[in-house]
């Protein structure tokens, strides 16, 4: 048992309590979090889990991204369950377990294991009882140029006004970052890997807006007439002005209105529905965002090809997987326009690469080997766009398995780039494309196939996704990854991803690649490639080559034709 658990457990009396729940999220639910109470009672340290202590036992829910992961961070002192069985996992039943309301919303109490058990709201965090969480700087939120964004805020605010109207409703309460920060076209420096402006945000009909944060955050807002005073509100001041509120209807956001700030709103008003619109008006981007994201990657494609040429050609020294991730990221750091990653670096080396969300320490990391299959999974934020993107490499001649399992990987990385979107516009369609030659031969892998990506904003954004159970219609605008992959646990890991763009010309409706860096041909067994497949690979090459050779050394120039 570590020290953490120990010290939770001896909480359990003085709260009448048999267990308690600790969420991945901190109170504004993102994704990543500078907070990460999970990591402290459980030591695991991805992006997605859920922790139950009880008196004897410790679980810890967690996706089929970290299956391995999660064994070897948490798996001395907790038992590892699939997130598949979180909704009916009667694995504890009728006790009373002890959660935080600010984490939590009432559909996860209602959806998941908590419905077998009884709840008891604790107004104490009691992880931040036994450790102290380090208040973060108030770091000042800034504003971008309309020029930058394509749409004023103005705009956007009159869409939600009239979706109100529309609606009957009063007021929309935004309490996800990242639909504050794109409806005033603000960010800051709130999260580890995205310009997230920790706040929130109350619309009313008449385009009325209260932004909640603190002062110190809001003053470069207010200096530059973004807000006024008068439209700050403190987050400790938001229970109270909510009850001064006049109308009757309110709509939350069921994905990050926690139970805390609910049930003060249902205590007055009645609540029309449960879905914030902004999820879906952010996710289908502009031109001028779509512009700026076509920049962005060609500044990262130039540096990932820098990259995977000194890697391949240049370097022959042993490097460890660490020393290969701050290469890479001094190759992004020579552009003027990079800010920081967009996430942290899986680069994954033989056996690692199996570890789908693998993170690598100096203390724990591999020497890459000649002989290693090496996964590296990156991305940048620029001025202005977010890049995401993975290149499988070899140093030397792979095994003819590897190449027929790496071919039938890109085969579905293929099929989903070449998806007519007039005919198979859900991701749950475009999933079973990417998968096929996969599952033809039994193989498969255990993440979705796309995440939506947000413009210089979060690295995963909804509500589109290819994946089993994506049911939202892709539509022109929309940017997702495409990274179908396949982990042979102890051995290698495989995946190729580019980010694409939803695009119209005419009666067509397709996906765009965004990416831009060559798939390492020496993985390819060409045997297994049609024609069609073959002239993509062709002319993805092609464009590489023409986006960014200017841009390259002549040796480089040269090592990226020989693609073509």
């Amino acid at each position: 048992m570590n020290k953490e658990v120990k010290a939770l457990r001896q909480k359990f009396h003085e709260y009448k309590i048999d267990g308690y729940v600790i969420p991945k999220n901190d109170d504004y639910f993102t994704e990543y979090s500078k907070i990460n109470r999970l990591k402290i009672i459980s030591n695991f340290s991805g992006s997605a889990g859920l922790a139950v202590v009880l008196k004897n036992k410790c679980y810890l829910f967690t996706d089929g991204r970290y299956t391995i992961q999660s064994e070897m961070e948490s798996g001395k002192h907790f038992k590892i369950i699939s997130y598949e069985n979180i909704i009916n996992c009667k694995l504890f039943k009728n006790l009373t377990l002890g959660l935080d309301p600010k984490l939590f919303t009432h559909k996860q109490v209602k959806k998941y294991f908590l419905k077998h058990n009884k709840i008891k709201f604790l107004s104490n965090n009691l992880i931040d009882e036994i450790k102290t969480q380090k208040i973060a700087k108030n770091i000042p939120f800034f504003s971008l140029d309309d020029e930058i964004v394509g749409e004023n805020k103005k705009s956007k605010i009159n869409k939600i006004a009239n979706y109100l109207k529309k609606n009957k409703t009063d007021y929309l309460f935004v309490t996800a970052p990242e639909n504050v920060a794109w409806i005033l076209n603000i960010r800051g420096s709130d999260g580890p890997n995205s310009p997230i402006p920790n706040s929130r945000l109350i619309i009313n009909k008449s385009k009325k807006i209260l932004l909640v944060t603190e002062q110190k955050k809001a003053k470069k807002l207010i200096k530059d007439k973004i807000i006024n005073q008068n439209q700050l509100i403190a987050t400790n001041d938001l229970p109270k002005k909510i009850l001064e509120l006049n109308g009757e209807k309110f709509i939350i956001d069921d994905k990050s209105c926690s139970i805390f700030y609910e049930d003060i709103i249902s205590s007055k008003f009645i609540i029309s529905k449960r879905e914030d619109p902004t999820y879906l008006l952010k996710a289908v981007k502009n031109k001028t965002e779509i512009n700026n994201m076509i920049k962005s990657h060609i500044f990262d494609g130039v540096a990932l090809t820098k990259f995977i040429y000194w890697i391949k050609n240049l370097n022959k020294k042993k490097i460890t997987e660490v020393d290969a991730q701050i290469k890479l990221e001094k190759f992004r750091k020579k552009n003027n326009n990079y800010l920081y990653p967009s996430f942290e670096t899986i680069a994954g080396s033989g056996k690692n690469g199996a570890i789908v969300h693998y993170r690598a320490k100096k203390e724990n990391c591999r020497t890459i080997k000649k002989t290693d299959i090496f996964l590296c999974d990156s991305g940048g934020q620029y001025k202005y766009g977010t890049t995401d993107v993975t290149r499988t490499i070899c140093f030397t001649k792979p095994k003819q398995s590897i190449k027929n399992i790496f071919t039938k990987v890109l085969k579905g990385h293929i099929a989903v780039a070449n998806t007519d979107l007039r005919l198979e516009n859900t991701g749950i369609k475009i999933d079973k494309r990417a998968r096929k030659y996969l599952n033809k031969s039994k193989l498969d892998y255990e993440h979705g196939t796309g995440h939506g990506v947000g413009f210089f904003l979060n690295v995963h954004e909804g509500p589109q996704s290819i994946s089993k159970l994506n049911k939202i219609k892709i539509q022109e605008g929309m940017i997702l990854s495409n990274e179908p992959g396949y982990y042979k646990k102890g051995s290698f890991g495989i995946r190729i991803e580019n980010l694409v763009f939803v695009n119209k010309l005419k009666n067509k409706i397709y996906f765009e690649n965004l990416t831009l860096a060559p798939i390492d041909k020496e993985l390819v067994n060409y045997k297994l490639l049609t024609s069609l497949e073959k002239n993509y690979l062709f002319k993805y090459h092609f464009n590489v080559y023409s986006k960014l050779s200017k841009y390259l050394s002549l040796d480089e120039k040269k090592w990226l034709a020989s693609y073509i």
